[in-house]
């Protein structure tokens, strides 16, 4: 008698069931999934950028002055040591991977030593000259290690500017040592991308001069500790100065924002209104607090965007930058300033436009090969193997395609071209494990076993041989998933899952199927080969 586990009969039909119901979608159009029932699954197999159309944009990231930044900034902290410390100076210059201070007593050496190796780190070398000049300088190792922690940091901001916009699955990668490759599917007007992408989008809250204006600084000479800024004309409200003396010292800087929105002022404008958070807000608090009446100036990327006067203490930690803003830009600059400033510029190298025609094309060429790989195998397995293991074969790698699009959609995974190669080629080699499964079968009947026996040692026989080819390929696809791209991953993934999912519909789904059929439609044959036998 042909017996079937339940458990394994149960676990068999509900994967194969779930499969087709999470697959489903993606056999139909998007105006048909509009019209399913609430309870029925919409999800569909996103398309990459060569399938759907769409923008290409190539970033490079401007490492040049990685570390000088870095020295400036550290040098802010540095001055507020040395004053802390009552130790002396005279001068600060920062040059390439260098920083230099001219100390006013050279007595003080060793107290200032001291303060540039704690603030430094261990990577950098303190040296003090017989002439009082103390050089902070950072070794290679550092030097390599920041500039690869600002372009994982570029790569995150982009990130979240892209997410911001609201475009579904897009490709964001390294390319090279200093570029980023930028994949948005469906987005054919790259214009906004490329505004949101080309801005730095540092912010700062800088205390403007008390006395000096620009005009006078360019007559005499620069206030120290000051700089002179250019006012952004295109957000500057009214008349005003076009340049300011504003404090190099930064007294609150844009990362310590969580949050800005689009807003409008009391004249009907745009604005972008901001919360800081707890250290931001003490800060603010206390600038405010300490320059009633002085201006404060709003500066991005290093131009000024408003210097509203201080009219009280403004503890909330909350504020809004005014300007001549549309609702557009006011968008962008919310989007930008939530999602953080980049750590170094970047710059476009190229950008390009995939049309949908194009993708279309791709998908119907993608179709073809997928249709006619299938059909071939099909008519192969049905001429070499007859009606029963022919046709469990074929039932099994129909589902095989099937269960590769619900794990794809339910991964969210996205689909390129390189991807329909991959599902080609896993649906030619989906059939390899029946082969191997349904020769030792043949070779059993022929040494006189019995259709069920046959059958059983088969499977178990062919089992390692199954195992080890579809784990070496297995291993193969996952070194190209690690050490690929964008493209070669896409293939990947596609080879791996089907890979995966063959090994369950060739040893699992076609056993059930041929025993089903045993079963129900075989007996009478099986009966007369025990009867044959005993006599």
């Amino acid at each position: 008698m042909v017996h079937i586990a339940r458990w394994r009969l149960m676990i068999v039909s509900a994967v194969c069931f779930f499969g087709v119901w999470f697959a489903l979608p993606n056999f139909f159009s998007k105006e048909t999934l509009i019209r399913f029932p609430s309870f029925m699954p919409t999800e569909q197999v996103n398309l990459g950028l060569d399938l759907q159309g769409g923008s290409s944009i190539l970033l490079e990231v401007d490492l040049s002055n990685v570390e000088n930044e870095y020295l400036s900034s550290l040098s802010d902290e540095i001055r507020r040591q040395f004053r802390k410390e009552k130790i002396g100076y005279t001068s600060f210059k920062v040059t390439e991977q260098r920083l230099d201070i001219m100390l006013r007593k050279i007595d003080q050496g060793d107290a200032a030593k001291a303060v540039l190796r704690r603030l430094g780190g261990s990577d950098a070398t303190v040296t003090l000259e017989y002439n009082g000049v103390l050089s902070l300088n950072l070794s290679q190792t550092s030097v390599i290690e920041r500039k690869r922690m600002t372009i994982s940091q570029s790569i995150e901001i982009v990130r979240r500017r892209i997410d911001e916009m609201g475009t579904k699955e897009p490709s964001i990668q390294q390319q090279g040592e200093n570029r980023i490759l930028v994949q948005l599917p469906g987005v054919d007007d790259p214009a906004q991308v490329q505004t949101l992408l080309g801005k730095t989008a540092k912010l700062a809250f800088r205390l403007l001069h008390p006395s000096v204006t620009a005009d006078q600084a360019l007559k005499a000479h620069i206030p120290a500790g000051t700089e002179i800024l250019s006012v952004d004309g295109h957000h500057n409200r009214g008349a005003g100065p076009e340049k300011f003396v504003v404090q190099k010292n930064v007294d609150v800087s844009g990362e310590m924002l969580i949050d800005s929105q689009p807003t409008q002022d009391e004249m009907g404008g745009w604005a972008v209104s901001f919360t800081l958070d707890a250290t931001g807000a003490r800060r603010f608090a206390e600038v405010t607090r300490k320059n009633v009446g002085r201006p404060f100036a709003i500066v991005l990327d290093g131009k000024v965007v408003s210097a509203p006067v201080i009219q009280q203490e403004i503890p909330s930690g909350s504020g809004r930058i005014t300007g001549t803003f549309s609702l557009k830009e006011a968008r962008d600059l919310s989007i930008l300033l939530r999602a953080g400033a980049l750590p170094a510029p970047l710059r476009i190298l190229e950008e390009a436009t995939v049309g949908p025609d194009l993708g279309a094309d791709s998908i119907h060429a993608g179709k073809i090969a997928t249709f006619v790989s299938v059909i071939l195998v099909l008519v192969f397995m049905f001429l070499i193997y007859g009606g029963l293991f022919g046709f469990a074969a074929n039932v099994a790698l129909m589902m095989n395609l099937v269960l590769l699009l619900a794990a794809l959609t339910l991964l969210n995974a996205t689909l390129t071209l390189p991807g329909i190669a991959g599902i080609a080629l896993t649906l030619g080699m989906a059939v390899d494990a029946n082969v191997l499964i349904y020769e030792r079968v043949k070779e059993e009947l022929k040494n006189g076993q019995s259709i069920l026996s046959a059958i059983s040692m088969g499977y178990e026989r062919a089992m390692a041989t199954i195992v080890d080819s579809n784990v070496t390929t297995l291993i193969g696809a996952g070194l190209l998933y690690a050490f690929g791209t964008g493209a070669v991953r896409g293939f990947a993934v596609t080879l791996s899952l089907g890979i995966m999912i063959s090994m369950f519909t060739a040893i699992s789904l076609t056993r059930i199927l041929i025993l089903l059929w045993l079963k129900y439609f075989g007996q009478k044959k099986l009966i007369q080969q025990k009867k044959v036998k005993n006599a």
